[in-house]
Order: C-alpha cells, then sequence, then structure tokens
C-alpha cells in the first residue's frame, strides 16, 4: 500500500459518486491562487459532510475552520433554503477567499463567515442566541479540540451531530507520551468525549488523498 495507491482509489471514488463542478474547481483554484494551504477536505469527504449534514435533516449548520469554504460549499448544499451554516476563520484573507467562493457558488445567502478566534467569535454566538446546531464541522487548529468540542456541545441539542477532522495525527494519536500540541488537544478531546455520559461517539482512520488520517463522529445524546 502507497500514497500513490490511496490517490487512485479516492480518485476512482470521487470520478464516479463525488466529481468536481464549476464552483468546487473554481474554489480549490481561487484558493491556490491566494496562497491558501492544500489542507482543504477532499471531494470524497466533502461528500461524506453533506450526505451526513442530509441525513441529520440539518437546517442549521456551525463550521470550526473555514479556510477557502470548500468543505463550507458541500455542507452549504445539504441545507434547505432558509437554513443557515455558520463558518468561523481565524485570518481575515481566508475569510474573504472564502466569501467570494461561496457568492460565486450561490450560497452567500444561506452561508456566513465570521473572522476572528474562534473561542472569541463562539461566545458571541452563544450571546446571540444562534444554536441549537444540528451539526458541527470542527477542523480548526487542533491544540484548541478540547475547547471546540466544549463549545460544540453548548451550541447544539440532543440529537446534534459534531465532526472533528484529523484526529488520527497520523497515528502518533496513540502515543501518550506524545507533546506535540495537536495531539495533546486532540488527546484532552477524546478523553472528555469518553467521560461524558451524555455522548455516544465512535472514531475512523482514513487513507486517501490526504494520507493517513481520520475523523471523530459525536452524537449528542442529552
Amino acid at each position: 500500500m502507497s500514497q500513490e495507491q490511496w490517490t487512485a482509489v479516492d480518485s476512482y471514488f470521487t470520478d464516479r459518486l463525488a466529481p468536481a463542478d464549476e464552483a468546487l474547481a473554481a474554489a480549490l483554484t481561487a484558493a491556490d491562487a491566494a496562497g491558501l494551504p492544500a489542507i482543504n477536505v477532499a471531494p470524497n469527504q466533502g461528500k461524506l459532510l453533506q450526505l451526513l449534514a442530509q441525513t441529520q435533516g440539518a437546517r442549521t449548520v456551525l463550521e470550526i475552520g473555514t479556510l477557502a469554504g470548500y468543505s463550507t460549499i458541500w455542507l452549504a448544499r445539504a441545507l434547505p433554503e432558509d437554513g443557515r451554516l455558520i463558518s468561523l476563520e481565524y485570518d481575515p484573507a481566508h475569510a474573504d477567499v472564502a466569501r467570494a467562493n461561496l457568492a460565486h457558488a450561490g450560497l452567500d445567502k444561506i452561508a456566513e463567515v465570521r473572522t476572528g478566534p474562534a473561542l472569541e467569535t463562539l461566545p458571541v454566538l452563544a450571546q446571540e442566541g444562534a444554536g441549537p446546531f444540528d451539526l458541527v464541522f470542527i477542523d480548526a487548529d487542533k491544540p484548541n479540540n478540547p475547547h471546540y468540542l466544549e463549545w460544540a456541545l453548548k451550541l447544539t441539542r440532543p440529537g446534534s451531530l459534531v465532526v472533528v477532522d484529523n484526529v488520527v495525527r497520523g497515528g502518533r494519536i496513540a502515543d501518550p507520551e506524545s507533546t506535540d500540541p495537536a495531539v495533546v488537544g486532540t488527546r484532552r478531546m477524546f478523553e472528555r468525549i469518553a467521560a461524558n455520559p451524555l455522548l455516544s461517539a465512535t472514531a475512523v482512520q482514513t487513507v486517501g488523498a490526504k494520507g493517513y488520517d481520520g475523523f471523530a463522529l459525536v452524537r449528542v445524546l442529552g
């Protein structure tokens, strides 16, 4: 098994089940032109997010970590016309690219990008009464994963779904001696999930075009 084979298999699935359209392709082109890092979800992962939101019957979605809005497009397309998606992005330049991509995709009436550190904008959402959100997608700086989880729980309801990306960390998540802040933060998040009887969760390892990684699914029970 190799990265070349993983990418080939992803391409096979994507070409048949999640083919790129003009808006999605344009979003990636705009991100590249703006010099953004190529750390967006893969197309088949984006389609998974869309299917999860649709299966959830989501009307409201919160995304923590926008980048160029590629995953935002996938999620926003799962919502009804009167649905609402709020995406939080730390970098103003990234947020500008994302807003343009969402407008180009015709989703700027559904999806809103807010700029600033998420741990500052999340309390504002709570004060506004923006929740509860039916689905939360966490894909931001990993050291803060425990804090993002706590805010996700404050802004959801029983039955809501929380998806956390990049939780395997190249396998380092299993190393209790790791000092990598991303690993430490993600392990602390899992410890909080495991200790909370009002959550039901699992995590899945993946290989594909983005290498070796994985995601967590958390359902709020109460």
